[in-house]
């Protein structure tokens, strides 16, 4: 799982520098000597949870592998306005072609860590854990399933190919649950692999089906009311991890864990977050504006 994230990762910033730069940055060669030397800070405009330093190096050192970075707050902790999370300095245009992508990939990281954390506090108390969802931002995922995991929450399946999910197109396809439970575990064992599995079920005759077939890990219990999640929760008596799922938002997240269901699943914590404001200046101007 590592070696993929590297390698996506590393995918991730070589794409995002060939979309950003291109041919060249222009700007900044024609106006900065190629022999000067600056140093820039990173400055916070918000209070939240700070996630991306560490890819920020990454980012830093795959430009430029002589760029310094000396960080004062790492990933996970809280910050408020005006801190200064770490300085880089180095080359003056290597610093100038990699602030946007840092920024961009911090402030997005920073924000979903941000949610993620009230919802992760909205439930203490109750064993219930946040889980994150595939409803992420197309070659971020990593990066903002990262984030998820600074923040406290915990990561569902990262893709396809490392749990299987019957959802309720598979079932339907299928032609219904016990085939789909069926026809998933004849294909792990045909394929000498041992994934999870996980079953999505709408009502409480699919969850009978479940419990009468077995074989799974995981039950999804798609848009339950909060009564019905109790219910279910007390069908299952413990056989099988319970997920809530569908519409739940963070008014109505405390009352699910209660019920005392394993995890609840939320889309927001990646597809509805507002960015962490912060923004990367050389010491030079920060020092001017002060004095």
């Amino acid at each position: 799982m590592e070696k993929i994230s590297d390698q996506l990762i590393d995918e991730l910033i070589r794409l995002s520098f060939s979309e950003d730069i291109g041919e060249g940055d222009h700007t900044t060669l024609s106006t900065i000597p190629e022999s000067a030397q600056g140093k820039m800070q990173l400055i916070i405009k918000d209070d939240g949870i700070l996630a991306g330093v560490e890819m920020a190096g990454r980012i830093f050192h795959a430009f430029d592998p002589d760029l310094k970075m000396t960080v004062f707050i790492h990933d996970g902790a809280k910050v408020k306005y005006g801190d200064i999370a770490f300085t880089v300095e180095g080359k003056t245009q290597s610093l100038l072609q990699t602030e946007r992508l840092v920024l961009n990939v911090m402030q997005r990281m920073s924000g979903i860590a941000t949610t993620t954390r009230k919802y992760v506090e909205k439930l203490e108390g109750t064993k219930t854990r946040v889980l994150d969802t595939r409803k992420t931002t197309p070659g971020m995922r990593i990066l903002e399933k990262e984030a998820v995991r600074i923040g406290g929450g915990t990561n569902h399946r990262i893709g396809l190919f490392d749990m299987i999910l019957l959802k309720d197109n598979h079932v339907d396809f299928a032609g219904g649950i016990e085939k789909a439970i069926v026809r998933a575990k004849q294909y792990l064992f045909s394929q000498g692999k041992t994934l999870p599995i996980e079953i999505e079920v709408r009502n409480f005759d699919e969850l009978n089906q479940v419990l009468e077939v077995g074989g799974v890990d995981r039950i999804m219990l798609d848009n339950f009311t909060v009564e019905d999640t109790r219910k279910a929760v007390e069908l299952v008596a413990g056989r099988y991890e319970l997920e809530s799922s569908g519409g739940i938002t963070f008014d109505t997240i405390r009352n699910y864990a209660e019920t005392g269901v394993d995890y609840v699943s939320v889309g927001a914590l990646t597809h509805s977050v507002k960015s962490l404001d912060m923004s990367l200046k050389s010491v030079l101007l920060v020092s001017m504006i002060f004095s």
